[in-house]
């Protein structure tokens, strides 16, 4: 909406009655809540909230007086029908999540999905992100990107979903916790050793935000040297350097298949090396693989 002067001013939850409003509120630092989203919420009938003790705080502290109810991970599919009923009185809804853009491994998909179904509007309030603030300062690749939320908390669970991103093409990023960050990259150690640079971005927007970047052996030696680095929120993001994607394994094959015409398989894979850049025995396990195929 732009007023006479053609300037964008803030959206009034009052132009679209019966609306559901997913409303990004700041992950840190409380300067990034937009105009936008403090007048949507000033506005709104009804706040549906993560965490309603939390919201509030962040409420009060914008002067925000608002009827919240609760939306979370175990009670969401049921409270799809409440809030498609206060859609059809009229009433207009925003939903939060505790921090950051809600739905971003956040609750709400399935009120989303049920309210979308139903016919409703729901019109996004667009600000702060954990992801796409970590991963646009992080000095990787930003054209192409795949985002894992949470991996799993246990080891097996974690190699096996790290494994299965070998072929991934783009920038890894996930989500981790101050718990788990330790193991979560000893991990990617294990199945990627040398060949995926990491940046990690902890307690972004915060006060003690900090990116850290190297290896999986570096940002380890990082932690052991400063358990302060342990501490807070993680955006984890991996760049492959090594069996990296698509694209590069199929010319890394294409070269090898010209080479096993009139070479043996480790003279092959000593040949590839060179041409690519690549170590010497993945060209020779694959080379085997590939006779294997045949």
């Amino acid at each position: 909406m732009t007023n006479k002067r053609g300037h964008m001013v803030p959206h009034s939850s009052d132009d679209v009655r019966g609306s559901l409003y997913i409303v990004a509120t700041p992950i840190g630092n409380l300067d990034d809540f937009s105009r936008r989203a403090e007048q949507t919420l000033r506005e709104v009938d009804y706040i549906a909230a993560e965490d309603t003790r939390h919201t509030r705080r962040l409420l009060n502290h914008f002067g925000i007086d608002a009827k919240l109810f609760s939306i979370h991970d175990h009670n969401e599919k049921d409270k799809a029908d409440y809030v498609a009923t206060l859609l059809d009185e009229g009433k207009n809804v925003a939903l939060v999540s505790d921090a950051g853009t809600p739905l971003i491994s956040d609750p709400g998909y399935h009120v989303v999905h049920a309210l979308r179904d139903k016919g409703h509007k729901v019109l996004p309030i667009p600000g702060a992100c954990a992801l796409i603030s970590a991963l646009c300062a992080s000095g990787l690749p930003t054209d192409q990107f795949f985002f894992a939320g949470f991996v799993p908390a246990k080891s097996k669970g974690r190699c096996d979903l790290f494994e299965s991103w070998k072929k991934q093409t783009g920038t890894v990023v996930f989500y981790e916790s101050t718990h788990r960050v330790y193991d979560s990259i000893t991990d990617v150690q294990k199945v990627y050793g040398d060949d995926a640079q990491l940046v990690l971005a902890r307690e972004v927007t915060k006060t003690f935000e900090t990116f850290l970047s190297g290896t999986a052996a570096e940002i380890l030696a990082m932690f052991d040297a400063d358990a302060n680095q342990l501490r807070g929120e993680f955006v984890v993001m991996l760049s492959f350097t090594q069996e990296s994607g698509n694209e590069v394994e199929l010319e890394v094959k294409r070269i090898l298949t010209i080479l096993l015409e009139d070479l043996p398989v480790k003279q092959a894979a000593a040949m590839a090396a060179k041409l690519t850049g690549e170590k010497k025995n993945y060209l020779y396990k694959m080379a085997l693989e590939m006779q294997s195929e045949e």
